[in-house]
């Protein structure tokens, strides 16, 4: 699709549903926006209007602080 162009209906369902899937398989919203045409911000709304569960920000900090530990 391109960008810049309203996506409403059922082509924004399909959409949410490709990039909660993907989100899903670890990738990462930009990763999913950049691969697509489309914004941070467009990506970041249309997994959360699908009810998608969002991680955290900054990855696994719990091994992070394991490896500064040793």
């Amino acid at each position: 699709m391109r960008k810049g162009k309203w996506i409403t209906g059922s082509a924004r369902k399909e959409l949410a549903e490709a990039f909660a899937k993907e989100y899903s398989e670890g990738r990462t919203i930009r990763s999913i926006a950049e691969a697509h045409g489309r914004s941070y911000g467009f990506v970041h709304r249309v997994l959360t209007e699908a009810g998608a569960p969002l991680r955290a920000r900054g990855g696994d900090t719990h091994a992070a602080t394991a490896r500064s530990t040793r």
